[in-house]
């Protein structure tokens, strides 16, 4: 099977690249990914990728498109400043338009190039919305007419960070967009976060009332 494989950044990619060739699959890469900022963070993680992509042998096709103007003019208007967490899952309208873009393209991609299928390595992360990834995937794979293939690689969650810190990998600490990075080391944002989930808690916590 000819499979195109969109990668994140490289520690996302050592546990799905080793379970694939262990099934005989031999992935191609597809770095496809303008939502990661600022410019020397986009940088570091194409790095990271092409290291991964030399270290296990198998081909990487680069989008060298830094897509920093076009991605902020997609999702600004979706920012509300006075809403720290749009979705209860933690997830904000912007991921939407974020999996939407990369898993879009990955598919085109794919079939334009006579691929037989596509994936991505988003699919081995924790942090994402798993199955609004796999929705939109299999959309597109029906758009493009190209077969999507689904793996949940969370499972090799910790084989990963353990191959990935063996091959000295540059270890990212926030999703990638310019919006995270803030939510991520951001002190006003940390309380924000906690403030709306302590709010979620008590909502679900709060006994019923019988008139």
């Amino acid at each position: 099977m000819r499979l195109l494989m969109h990668m994140c950044c490289g520690p996302c990619a050592c546990y799905p690249t080793e379970k694939l060739k262990a099934e005989g699959v031999e992935p191609i890469g597809f770095f496809f990914n303008p939502n990661i900022h600022p410019y020397e963070e986009w940088r570091r993680r194409l790095s990271s990728a092409r290291s991964l992509a030399t270290t296990v042998g198998i081909e990487l096709i680069v989008d060298n498109h830094y897509g920093m103007r076009e991605f902020l003019s997609r999702t600004l208007p979706l920012i509300d400043d006075d809403d720290t967490i749009q979705n209860p899952d933690g997830h904000h309208a912007r991921c939407r338009v974020c999996y939407a873009w990369r898993l879009g393209r990955t598919a085109e991609y794919a079939a334009e190039n006579n691929f037989d299928a596509f994936t991505s390595t988003l699919f081995y992360s924790r942090y994402q919305n798993h199955e609004l990834m796999r929705s939109m995937a299999e959309a597109f794979a029906r758009q493009y007419g190209v077969e999507f293939y689904y793996e949940d690689w969370r499972v090799g969650w910790e084989r990963g960070r353990e191959l990935s810190i063996e091959r000295g990998l540059y270890q990212q600490n926030y999703c990638g967009c310019v919006f995270s990075e803030e939510e991520r080391f951001s002190a006003e944002w940390r309380k924000r976060r906690k403030k709306f989930f302590s709010g979620l808690r008590a909502q679900r916590e709060e006994p019923c009332i019988r008139r």
